[in-house]
């Protein structure tokens, strides 16, 4: 049979380590060594039970004096109950602070209330947010309008005020603690964990008579009309929000909030660049040679556009302030005209004849001119 260690060995503490030394060493070595923690050393199985063990003496004052006078054999017939991981006795060490940092803060096998004291009374909790998709058109979007719309909405019970019943009284399972105490057998052992009671729901309080109407939730379903005014200037993929119209919260939390995501429809001829707007306008030959002016379509009515002469294809002119007055970003945007040259398709014979004799005019250009030096240099 092997020899035993000593504890304060065991430990790694001074035999005149204190309490709370004690137990600091202890938890120390669980982490080290607890085989769930620790799967990549085939020894730290018999590590953790050896810490057990010695943990299990020096933590008990009267085991302690006797194994500092006696040795092991002062304690040999306490400790062997300790030496296994079924019989180890851990009702006055709190474990939970030992897994938190590796089982994400809910304890070892989701007990993490070891005889703590804390409370485990169920707490409100706030029910989730709802996203809802609206489709707007171009003029809605641009100018703010107002929308109604149904939706359903869980709201207080009218006829219990919410309470979920009539006539409170005391549970009897949980004695108005809201909590009850379970015991759980794990390879630590055996451990005592608090948890809300599944008679009251972790309140408290029940009541005598259940509400018909909530079926004792205390919050009832309801479609209602809702109104809403939605702003100059959003765009698709802004979002709105309409607060306490989500989902209902639990344990008498407050509702989550509504959020409305709009979906903006492209309009005939406007094309939108955040606050700015683009619109491509159709001009003639003769009014792209010799300029003009037209009459331009903006989102606040007509504005008439001087139009140079010699405009190309693509060239833009910007209407400054006619863009979109965002309400939404406190910003204004403004307008920018393309121009676009037609070709005619038919002329007339007087068009024609027109067409003939400007075209014996020198019209060229510089870039035209350019060209037709490049087209004799590839010729050669």
């Amino acid at each position: 049979m092997a020899t035993k260690r000593d504890y304060y060995e065991v430990l790694g503490i001074n035999k005149d380590a204190s309490e709370a030394e004690i137990k600091s060493a202890f938890r120390k070595k669980a982490k080290e060594f607890h085989p769930d923690l620790n799967k990549d050393d085939p020894t730290a199985a018999d590590k953790f039970k050896e810490a057990q063990e010695a943990y299990s003496v020096l933590s008990d004052e009267s085991k302690r004096k006797m194994y500092d006078q006696y040795g092991h054999a002062g304690v040999d017939g306490s400790s062997a109950a300790g030496s296994g991981f079924g019989g180890f006795d851990a009702s006055d060490f709190d474990f939970g602070d030992i897994f938190d940092s590796f089982f994400g803060g809910n304890g070892f096998g989701g007990f993490s209330n070891f005889n703590s004291g804390t409370s485990s009374k169920v707490r409100p909790t706030r029910g989730s947010d709802v996203l809802m998709r609206m489709n707007l058109d171009f003029d809605e979007a641009v100018f703010g309008t107002e929308k109604k719309f149904n939706i359903d909405v869980v709201e207080e019970c009218d006829e219990c005020n919410g309470n979920g019943g009539f006539d409170m009284e005391k549970c009897e399972t949980c004695h108005g603690s809201g909590t009850v105490t379970s015991q759980h057998q794990t390879i630590l052992g055996s451990f005592l964990s608090k948890g809300p009671c599944p008679d009251c729901g972790g309140i408290g309080k029940k009541y005598k008579r259940k509400c018909t109407e909530c079926n004792g939730k205390g919050k009832v379903k309801k479609n209602k009309k809702i109104t809403i005014n939605i702003p100059a200037g959003v765009t698709t993929g802004d979002r709105q929000r309409i607060s306490g119209k989500g989902n209902p919260g639990a344990n008498g939390g407050e509702n989550g909030d509504l959020y409305l995501e709009y979906i903006v429809a492209e309009h005939e001829y406007y094309t939108r660049d955040n606050d700015d707007i683009y619109l491509e306008v159709p001009i003639t030959i003769t009014e792209a040679i010799l300029g003009c002016k037209k009459d331009i379509p903006t989102l606040y009515g007509n504005v008439k556009l001087t139009i140079p002469a010699g405009v190309d294809s693509g060239d833009k002119q910007k209407i400054r302030g006619k863009g979109i007055d965002n309400e939404y970003r406190r910003h204004k945007g403004d307008m920018y005209v393309i121009f676009k040259v037609y070709t005619p398709k038919k002329l007339s014979k007087e068009q024609k004849s027109l067409i003939d004799k400007l075209s014996m005019t020198d019209l060229e250009t510089v870039e035209t001119e350019k060209f037709a030096k490049f087209t004799k240099q590839n010729d050669k």
